[in-house]
């Protein structure tokens, strides 16, 4: 997804293979992804999306320290989608910890695995027999969907 502060840039989907680099986008306060070549313009990472990144992930705890996750993947996610006004794109861990994608420290690289199935309709002949239509899991869009997760540990630009 792309965040609510970045409104006023430019943005696309991200596309399978792509790689990427955490940037920050000119003008706003949000960190996120965008290709080497198009700095400027945001790609928009939908809830589900796996990213492999070069380097074990790397994101800002305060001004003066860096943290690293010890993890080279991670799965786009989103928190707290309801509440206005607050950054909800997020990456979760394999350990379950999931930081606020405002928070990665710039500069990192990742290449984009896989995207999320996105249910859709099938016009389906009248005498044929309807398929199931595979649809995305339902914990994929929100992280800490459940209790074991609500009780991992939550890493924003704040904290």
């Amino acid at each position: 997804m792309c965040d609510y502060s970045l409104h006023a840039v430019a943005s696309r989907p991200a596309k399978v293979g792509e790689k990427l680099v955490t940037t920050g986008f000119y003008g706003t306060c949000t960190r996120g992804f965008a290709a080497k070549v198009e700095p400027g313009v945001a790609v928009c990472l939908p809830a589900g999306t796996e990213l492999a990144f070069e380097q074990d992930v790397k994101y800002n705890r305060n001004w003066l320290s860096t943290m690293n996750t010890g993890f080279r993947v991670a799965r786009v996610c989103m928190i707290e989608p309801k509440a206005p006004e607050q950054h909800h794109d997020a990456l979760s861990f394999p350990d379950g910890t999931t930081v606020v994608m405002n928070a990665l420290s710039e500069g990192q690289y990742a290449l984009v695995l896989q995207l999320p199935v996105i249910p859709h309709q099938q016009n389906v002949h009248a005498h044929a027999e309807k398929a199931s239509i595979p649809s995305a899991d339902p914990e994929v869009a929100a992280c800490g969907a459940d209790s074991e997760a609500r009780s991992r540990t939550r890493i924003d630009a704040t904290s």
